[in-house]
């Protein structure tokens, strides 16, 4: 079973044939980057024209790199939440269109469970099921996969996600948007132990996440010490960060699969191509005997992949969506 899955809830156009919710036909991506790069973050209003002008394009090179037409594609899912309103609306408009031009059946998709659904394509033999960590720019959950389309949040941030902080630090410290790959890349020349950041925790709900602490600590140092005249070891500052931040995640989500009985871990989201996440995840699940599953790299951001793969498993739930369907900014995953 073929699926066309399209996907523009924030500043990525992107379409993807995938045969049987695991094999990747086809992945096209639209980055606008470079663009939005010139702000400092996201335009929601510039992302949305250029998703406008793009989707066809992106569509077409996506079916055409998996040989093959709208004949062969047995449905079209699509990202209808959360995201950017103007972006979210560009691609259900399009899908809408195309599901009522060649009546192939619309499958609506939840972005959220499309990054978890990025791991069935770079691990086949993963099942559920096991507790997944989504950590991107806009979310930071720890979620029971209890079935490919049954889910129970576990734990979720309070204020901002992984991704926001990373780049909002960042932008502090002088790095472009998007940051966390600079201060990826700058923590490995650092030292980790330099600088001593909080590690926030909130009161009766040991699995949520706030970082709106941390943020706010790491932007502290830096206009302190620029008001003293000092000169901060950036790469120090930044490798003390994600150090800090990589803890708070995996501490976390090693404890909720200790308390909760599961011995499989998969992280997925933007932030988990970050090295530090990755690297003491792995390190953490290794010591507990846990097995742990990631995203080639290339999945771990927004791709219009992991929303035909998740397509293929809604559909075969039979979730399904018609002319009315619409876009939602904001809506938690579906819980059982």
């Amino acid at each position: 079973m073929k699926i066309l899955g399209i996907e523009s809830s924030c500043d990525e156009t992107a379409a993807s044939v995938v045969e049987d919710g695991k094999k990747v036909l086809s992945n096209i991506v639209a980055s606008q980057v470079d663009e939005h790069k010139l702000y400092g973050g996201v335009v929601p209003e510039i992302a949305s024209r250029r998703h406008a002008e793009n989707i066809h394009m992106v569509v077409e090179n996506a079916l055409r790199e998996a040989n093959c037409t709208l004949d062969n594609i047995d449905a079209i899912a699509v990202t209808y939440a959360p995201g950017l309103i103007g972006a979210l609306l560009v691609g259900v408009s399009y899908a809408k269109g195309l599901a009522m031009d060649t009546g192939l059946p619309l499958v609506p998709v939840h972005h959220i469970s499309g990054h978890i659904a990025a791991n069935y394509i770079s691990n086949p033999t993963l099942k559920p099921p096991y507790l997944a960590l989504v950590v991107s720019g806009g979310h930071s959950h720890i979620v029971e996969v209890l079935d490919y389309t049954k889910y129970r949040i576990v734990g979720r941030t309070r204020d901002d996600a992984a991704g926001e902080c990373f780049d909002k630090v960042a932008r502090t410290i002088g790095y472009p948007y998007p940051g966390g790959k600079s201060v990826d890349e700058a923590s490995k020349r650092g030292n980790p132990e330099a600088f001593q950041l909080p590690h926030p925790r909130i009161s009766g709900s040991e699995y949520d996440f706030s970082f709106s602490g941390l943020k706010t600590a790491v932007i502290n140092l830096v206009h302190n010490a620029s008001q003293r005249g000092e000169r901060l070891n950036l790469d120090d500052l930044c490798a003390s960060f994600q150090k800090t931040i990589s803890e708070i995640l995996v501490s976390k989500t090693i404890k909720a699969a200790s308390d909760l009985g599961y011995k499989t871990i998969a992280v997925s989201g933007g932030v988990s191509a970050n090295s530090g996440v990755r690297r003491l995840l792995a390190d953490e699940c290794e010591k507990h005997g846990f097995e742990f599953f990631c995203p080639e790299l290339k999945y771990c951001g927004d791709n219009g992949a992991m929303i035909a793969s998740q397509g293929y498993f809604d559909f075969l739930a039979g979730k399904r969506a018609d002319e009315s369907l619409n876009a939602v900014a904001t809506m938690p995953i579906t819980e059982v």
